[in-house]
């Protein structure tokens, strides 16, 4: 598929749907990989192995999702180059993603000693579990490149509405994960070794499948004119967009860190009930990210044509069928969220401490529809700068709320606190978005 300017066919909810739902889709498969490498390595009857697979997986993660700016700063960078009907712009943007992914990656690999070190240092393990560890992370590290170039990938490809691309390559480096871990880990004995391989060979492969669905604009010279590819002014655009994102980024999960430390004061089963209810939390983004993500696809588009009822009527209808999904989790939260924590847990002390806290998770999703959505609708603009500033604001509340609701409430106080900045959020974007309507006209 070629890009061309951006579709101007009516902006309809089965429009918004048809980008939303294979991304939820897509959310919904990522716990079931993580649930498949435990359960491989835990058939070796030894509890390092699954132990080094966790922590060299989160270790992982952190890194890499240092470089998440890189799928939503192309999503909205794309999806405005494609209203505007700049086709080399469009080609240009995925060269760049990709060079940016692929030097990220090699940087990885570059610096792995001291990083996986200093990641040891912060978040220490057994002896046998850090060895184990290691070892996996001296193979997967080498698909960092793959890694990080797929959020380019998946922003370009979010950003022209082919989500359901999306979709197919999410399903495919799973299913080529857990077959491999099964053959690695089990038929062949390899044990942390075999799901380390199974992770590097599903996300090359990955990438050579996200490639191909990028082939139309790889067969036109666009994305190779490397005069627009190096452009000093676009470049610099770019890395002002992906900067502030990754700002905004690290204040989100500041904050979430700074809640898990503090939790940690009141004992290990409120810790422990705490972070059973983040998992609310985790269910809640997977569903809202289709909508945000389609927030982000169709504004830009607007954006880049420059039409002002186009903006807003994204907008409203993407934010229509977020709150749709808020309230159907506030009610399941309400009615089954006992049952969700009990598949959660089974200690009964973390069941009932974390009954008490349910409450909290149902006023969660509501409270943070209007964050949500305005992350996405601020990305699809651009307009990273209001939205690393309101973070900023955001945090600065949270951390007012925590000093002052801490003390007089404990762990209620831990929990309203993030409430409050949930609804700082949406407020303090809220006001700056007549400003982005008017940047757009």
């Amino acid at each position: 598929m070629t890009p061309n300017r951006a579709d101007a066919s009516p902006l309809t909810h089965r429009r918004v749907l048809k980008i939303a739902l294979p991304i939820v889709l897509s959310n919904a498969t990522v716990p079931i990989l993580g649930a498949v490498d435990t359960g491989v390595v835990g058939q070796l009857g030894a509890a390092a192995p699954i132990g080094a697979v966790g922590i060299g997986a989160i270790i992982l993660s952190a890194l890499y999702w240092m470089f998440g700016f890189l799928r939503m700063g192309t999503v909205g960078l794309t999806s405005q180059a494609l209203g505007a009907g700049e086709r080399g712009e469009v080609a240009a943007l995925l060269t760049r993603a990709l060079l940016i992914g692929f030097g990220a990656g090699l940087a990885l690999i570059l610096l792995q000693a001291p990083l996986f070190y200093l990641s040891f240092q912060l978040a220490p393990a057994t002896p046998e579990v850090e060895s184990l560890a290691q070892d996996y992370l001296r193979i997967r590290v080498w698909s960092a490149p793959a890694a990080i170039g797929l959020y380019g990938i998946t922003g370009w490809l979010i950003a022209q509405e082919r989500t359901r691309a999306v979709l197919v390559l999410q399903l495919w480096m799973n299913g080529v994960n857990i077959l491999l871990d099964l053959w690695f880990v089990l038929q062949l004995g390899w044990g942390v070794n075999g799901v380390a391989y199974a992770t590097f060979l599903a996300e090359w492969s990955g990438l050579a499948l996200g490639m191909w669905f990028c082939r139309g604009v790889l067969q036109m010279p666009d994305w190779h004119n490397w005069a627009q590819v190096l452009d000093r002014v676009r470049l610099r655009h770019m890395a002002m967009v992906n900067g502030d994102i990754l700002v905004r980024s690290l204040l989100l999960q500041a904050m979430f860190v700074a809640f898990l430390f503090f939790g940690s004061g009141f004992g290990d089963v409120v810790l422990a009930a705490n972070q059973v209810l983040l998992q609310f939390l985790m269910i809640t983004a997977y569903g809202m990210d289709g909508f945000a993500f389609a927030a982000e696809t169709l504004v830009g588009q607007a954006v880049g044509a420059g039409q002002r009822h186009r903006l807003r009527r994204s907008a409203g209808l993407t934010s229509f069928w977020g709150l749709v999904v808020v309230i159907v989790l506030a009610i399941v939260f309400a009615l089954s969220g006992g049952m969700i924590i009990d598949l959660m847990a089974t200690s009964a002390e973390v069941r009932e401490v974390a009954r008490v806290y349910l409450p909290y998770m149902v006023l969660a999703p509501p409270l943070g529809w209007a964050a949500w959505m305005l992350d996405g609708i601020f990305i699809g603009a651009t307009a990273t700068r209001d939205m690393r500033n309101m973070m900023l604001v955001s945090f600065g509340i949270y951390a007012a709320s925590v000093a002052v609701l801490l003390p007089m409430l404990g762990n209620h106080g831990l929990w309203l606190a993030l409430l409050i900045s949930f609804v700082a959020r949406g407020i303090s974007l809220g006001v700056r978005y007549p400003a982005l309507e008017s940047r757009a006209a």
